[in-house]
C-alpha cells in the first residue's frame, strides 16, 4: 500500500507511523538465499499399480507420486502362481493394486491370499477393481494418445505426437497398453495428487519410463535385514515417531560417531541415493551393466582422477528435486525458491557436461552426458537468469521479472515507484479544497480497491452521518480515519488503474509463459537427473573403495559358484581392532556344501555374511572388500542366519527358521547361494539335527544341480555319526583355535577340519556366568556323553532337605495345640507326609 499525506503551513510529508488508514497483512518471511537452495521434506511417496494377467503373461504399470512419472513392464511371462508379479508387489511396495473386474481362477486366488496378509507391512495394498470395459485395447490406445502430457511440446502435430509416443511405449505389447490405460482411467477417477485442485486440472505425468526384472538376483527382506544390507532403527526425533525409522549401521546407511561417513550411501543429491537404494534392491547378472558401473569406479579410482572426481561431487550436490518442481509448474504451484533452485540445478548440470566431455569418451557414461545434456539445459539456464529477478522474488516473495524485460512491466513499476512525490502533490491539492477543519489528509494507494483520500475523523463526527463530506464519496472507516473517493482519485484510478495488480497480473503471465518454455524441455531435464544420479551413486562407491581399500571383481559366467581370496567383513572390520580376512571357494572340486564347525564366538556367523556379502557387493557393480574376487552366476541368495522374530507374524521362532530354510529347498537353483547359521537349535536337540542332516542330505542328492550350500553348526554329531554321505560334493571347515592352559585362544581362521569341541563352558566364563554353574555344566556334559545318568549335587540337596525340614518345623510351632477346632491327623497327611517324601 502507498500512502502520502498534506497538512496545511507546511510541506506535504508521509504520513507518521500513526497515520496508515489501513494496515494489510506483510508477505510472510522469506528465506535468506542460503536458505532458499534446502529442499523441503516431501510428502511420502504412494505408488499406485495396476495388472493384468491372461494367457501366461502379465502386463504391470505403475504410477510414482514421487516424481509423477509411470513406469510400465513389457508384457513378461510368469508362472501360474505369480511368482513375478509377487516380487514386483515386495520390491515396489504399492498403495492400491487395480485390475479387471473379470480375472481366471489364479489372479483371484492371488489377491485373496495379498489381501488376507494381516502382517505385511506397513500395510496391505488396497485392491480395486474397474469394469473390464475400462481395460479395452482401443479405449486405452486412445486414452494414452489424448493425454496431455507436459514433456510433449503443444507444436507437435497429433501425428507427430502418435510417432514420439510409439518410440516410449511399446504398443506391441497388448497387455501393457490395456494396463497402462487401465491406470490413466484409475487415476483420472481418484485424482491422485489433484484431489483439491479444480476439475480441469489433470494429473500430472511427467514421463514415461520402462522398468525389466530379467537378469535380476533374488533377495528376500530377512536376507537384506540378516547381513545388514539395510537396518532400519526407530528414529530418536520425537517429531519423527510416525514416520518413525532411520538407517542404521548396515552397508547402504552410516556409521556412528566418531565415524560419521556412510559405508556405501555417499550420495550428494536425494535421487543419487534413491538410485543406489535400488541399484541394492535390484542386484543382477547383467555383465554388461556391471561392468559399466566397475569401469567408471576404477577411472575414479587413478590418484590422478581424485580432483575431478571431487570437483564433479561438488556440482551433483546442486542437482535438487527437479520432477517436484516440475510438478508444482505443471499444476502452476512453483514457489520462488523453486526458480533458484532449478537455475543451479540446470547450470550445476551444464558444469557436469563439460567436465564430461574431458574425460575419456570410451566409457559409456561420460559420453551419456556428454551427449545428451543438450543445449536446452542453456537455452533453460539463460531464460531464466535473464527473467527472474532472484533477489527481489526472495524479499517480496513473489515472482518478480528483471528490468528490460516487458517495457510495458518496466513503465508501470516507474510510475508505482513516483507514486509517493506524485501522491504527495494531489494531497495537497485536495487540503486546499477541504474543510478549514480538517487538519491533514493523504492519498493513499490500496490494491484492488484503488486511490482514496484518507482524513483524519473529526471529534464532531459521530453518527455515521456526519461522515458525509460534499463532493466526496464515503468508502470505510479504519483506525480513526475516514476514506473517500474524490474526483481526482476517480481520475487517477481511470489514469493509473491498478498498478500494483496490473503488474502482478503481467508477472504471472511471464512466469506462465517461462514454465511452459521449461516443461516443453522437461525430456532434457529428466535424463539429467537419471545421467547425474547414476554418475553420483558410482562417485559415492568410488569414494567407499578408495578409502576402505577395495577392489575390482570378476565375473566368470562359466564358474559354478565364487572363488574369494582373503576377503573381509565390510562392517565389521570398520568396526573390530583387528579383523583376520578369510578365503572362500565353492564349486567344482572345492564342494558345493560347506559345513562349518567350531567354538563358539569363533567367527562363524562372520565368515557366512562376509561371503554373502562380498557376493552381494559384486552384483551391485561395486568394489569388493578382498584381495581378489571371481564371482560366478549367481541367481538368488538365500539365509538363515537368526530369526527376525514379530508379534505380528503369530509364528515361533523355531517355525520362522523353518520357513526361511523351506524357502531356500523350495527354490534354490544349482546357481544360488545358500547360507545357514545354527538351523535347529530351536527345537529339541535331535530333532534339530535330524531336520539339519535332512535338508543337507537332499542338497546332496541333487548332485551337480546341488546349490553353492554354507552351513554353520555346533552340532558336531552331524559329522562324528556320519549323517552326512562321503563325496566330492562335502567339504569340513573349522574355525581354527588354541588351547593355552584354562585359556582358549581365536584365530578366526577358517581351515579344513571339524571342530573337537564347541567349548562352550570358555563362552560362558566369558559371558560372566558363576564359576559354579560352568563346572555343574562341565559334569552334566560328561555325565551325557558317556551314556551315565545325571547324578544330582549333593551339597545342593542337603541344602534343599535342610530348608524343607526348616519349613515344616515353622509351620508346626505356629499350630495353636489348645485350639479344639484343631486336626493334628489333617496336619499330619497334608504338610508331614508330603514334606517328608520331598525330604526322603
Amino acid at each position: 500500500m502507498a500512502s502520502v499525506g498534506a497538512t496545511p503551513g507546511r510541506t506535504p510529508q508521509g504520513p507518521g507511523p500513526g497515520e496508515a488508514s489501513t494496515n494489510f497483512p506483510c508477505p510472510a518471511p522469506v528465506p535468506g538465499p542460503g536458505e532458499a537452495e534446502e529442499e523441503e521434506e516431501e510428502e511420502p511417496a504412494e505408488i499406485h499399480l495396476c495388472v493384468l494377467w491372461n494367457s501366461g503373461y502379465l502386463g504391470i504399470a505403475y504410477y510414482d507420486t514421487s516424481d509423477s512419472t509411470i513406469h510400465f513392464m513389457p508384457d513378461a511371462p510368469d508362472h501360474e502362481s505369480l511368482k513375478l508379479l509377487q516380487r514386483v508387489l515386495d520390491e515396489i511396495d504399492p498403495q492400491s493394486v487395480v485390475t479387471s473386474a473379470k480375472q481366471d481362477e489364479n489372479m483371484t486366488r492371488f489377491l485373496g491370499k495379498l489381501a488376507s496378509q494381516e502382517h505385511r507391512e506397513p500395510k496391505r495394498p488396497e485392491i480395486i477393481f474397474l469394469p473390464s470395459v475400462d481395460f479395452g485395447l482401443e479405449i486405452s490406445k486412445q486414452r494414452l494418445l489424448s493425454g496431455n502430457y507436459s514433456f510433449i511440446p503443444d507444436s507437435m502435430t497429433a501425428t507427430e505426437k502418435i510417432l514420439f509416443l510409439s518410440s516410449i511405449i511399446p504398443f506391441d505389447c497388448l497387455l501393457t497398453v490395456r494396463a497402462l490405460g487401465g491406470l490413466l482411467k484409475f487415476l483420472a477417477r481418484r485424482r491422485i495428487g489433484v484431489e483439491l485442485e479444480d476439475c480441469n486440472v489433470s494429473v500430472p505425468i511427467l514421463g514415461f519410463k520402462k522398468f525389466v526384472l530379467t537378469h535380476l538376483v533374488s533377495i528376500d527382506q530377512d536376507t537384506y535385514s540378516v547381513l545388514q544390507i539395510f537396518k532400519s532403527e526407530s528414529h530418536p526425533s520425537v517429531y519423527k515417531v510416525a514416520s518413525g525409522l532411520k538407517e542404521g549401521l548396515s552397508l547402504f546407511g552410516s556409521l556412528p560417531t566418531p565415524l560419521p561417513t556412510g559405508i556405501l550411501n555417499r550420495c550428494r543429491c536425494k535421487w543419487g541415493e534413491k538410485l543406489l537404494r535400488l541399484w541394492f534392491t535390484r542386484p543382477t547378472q547383467d555383465l554388461g551393466e556391471l561392468n559399466s558401473r566397475l569401469d567408471v569406479i576404477q577411472f575414479f579410482l587413478l590418484p590422478q582422477n581424485l580432483d575431478m572426481a571431487q570437483m564433479l561431487h561438488r556440482l551433483l550436490g546442486h542437482i535438487k528435486n527437479v520432477p517436484l518442481i516440475l510438478k508444482r509448474m505443471k499444476l502452476s504451484h512453483t514457489k520462488v525458491s523453486d526458480w533458484q533452485v532449478l537455475y543451479k540445478t540446470v547450470y550445476s548440470a551444464l558444469g557436469l557436461r563439460d567436465a564430461c566431455r574431458s574425460l575419456p569418451q570410451s566409457i559409456q557414461l561420460f559420453r551419456d552426458i556428454a551427449q545428451e545434456f543438450s543445449d536446452d539445459l542453456h537455452h533453460i539456464a539463460s531464460l531464466i537468469g535473464k527473467v527472474v529477478d532472484f533477489e527481489g522474488s526472495l524479499a517480496e516473495n513473489r515472482f518478480i521479472v528483471l528490468p528490460n524485460i516487458d517495457p510495458e512491466i518496466d513503465e508501470k513499476k516507474r510510475r508505482l515507484m513516483g507514486l509517493p512525490s506524485f501522491l504527495t502533490e494531489v494531497a495537497q491539492k485536495e487540503l486546499e479544497n477541504l474543510d478549514s477543519r480538517i487538519p491533514s489528509c493523504s492519498v493513499i494507494y490500496i490494491p484492488l480497491i484503488g486511490f482514496l483520500l484518507s482524513i483524519p475523523r473529526l471529534p464532531s463526527m459521530v453518527e455515521t452521518s456526519d461522515f458525509e463530506i460534499e463532493g466526496l464519496d464515503f468508502m470505510f472507516l479504519s483506525e480513526e480515519k475516514l476514506h473517500y473517493r474524490s474526483a481526482r482519485t476517480k481520475e487517477l484510478d481511470a489514469l493509473l488503474g491498478d498498478l500494483h495488480c496490473d503488474i502482478r497480473d503481467q508477472e504471472t503471465l511471464l512466469m506462465h509463459q517461462l514454465q511452459c518454455q521449461v516443461l516443453a524441455r522437461a525430456a532434457v531435464l529428466t535424463r539429467v537427473l537419471d545421467l547425474a544420479s547414476r554418475l553420483d551413486v558410482l562417485l559415492a562407491l568410488a569414494s567407499a573403495a578408495r578409502d576402505y581399500g577395495y577392489s575390482r571383481p570378476r565375473y566368470s559366467p562359466r564358474l559354478l559358484g565364487v572363488r574369494i581370496q582373503n576377503g573381509r567383513h565390510p562392517l565389521m572390520e570398520l568396526c573390530a581392532r583387528t579383523f583376520v580376512p578369510n578365503s572362500a571357494e565353492c564349486g567344482g572340486d572345492k564342494g558345493r556344501v560347506k559345513v562349518i564347525t567350531g567354538p563358539n564366538s569363533s567367527g562363524k556367523s562372520i565368515y557366512l555374511k562376509q561371503v554373502g556379502l562380498i557376493t552381494f557387493m559384486a552384483l551391485v557393480g561395486s568394489f569388493v572388500p578382498a584381495e581378489e574376487a571371481e564371482i560366478g552366476a549367481v541367481d538368488a541368495i538365500f539365509t538363515r542366519i537368526h530369526s527376525c522374530e514379530s508379534i505380528s507374524l503369530g509364528l515361533s521362532t523355531f517355525m520362522i527358521d523353518l520357513n526361511q530354510v523351506a524357502k531356500a529347498v523350495n527354490n534354490a537353483t544349482e546357481q544360488s547361494l545358500v547360507l545357514i547359521d545354527e538351523f535347529g537349535k530351536g527345537t529339541n536337540t535331535v530333532d534339530g539335527l535330524a531336520l539339519l542332516a535332512a535338508v543337507i542330505r537332499h542338497w546332496l542328492a541333487l548332485g551337480p544341480t546341488c546349490p553353492h550350500v554354507f552351513v554353520a553348526t555346533n552340532f558336531l554329531s552331524l559329522v562324528q555319526l556320519q549323517l552326512l554321505p562321503q563325496g566330492p560334493l562335502v567339504q569340513y571347515l573349522t574355525m581354527e583355535t588354541c588351547e593355552d592352559g584354562n585359556d582358549l585362544v581365536f584365530f578366526y581362521q577358517v581351515c579344513e577340519g571339524v571342530a573337537s569341541a564347541s567349548h562352550a563352558s570358555h563362552t560362558a566364563a566369558q559371558a560372566g556366568l558363576p564359576d559354579k554353574l560352568i563346572a555343574r555344566g562341565k559334569e552334566v556334559s560328561d555325565f551325557i556323553r558317556s551314556g551315565k545318568p545325571i547324578q544330582p549335587v549333593k551339597e545342593l540337596l542337603k541344602e534343599k532337605q535342610m530348608e524343607n525340614c526348616q519349613t515344616l518345623v515353622d509351620k508346626f510351632l505356629k499350630l495353636d495345640l489348645e485350639d479344639p477346632s484343631l486336626d493334628l491327623d489333617i496336619f499330619m497327611s497334608q504338610e508331614v507326609l508330603l514334606a517328608a517324601t520331598a525330604i526322603l
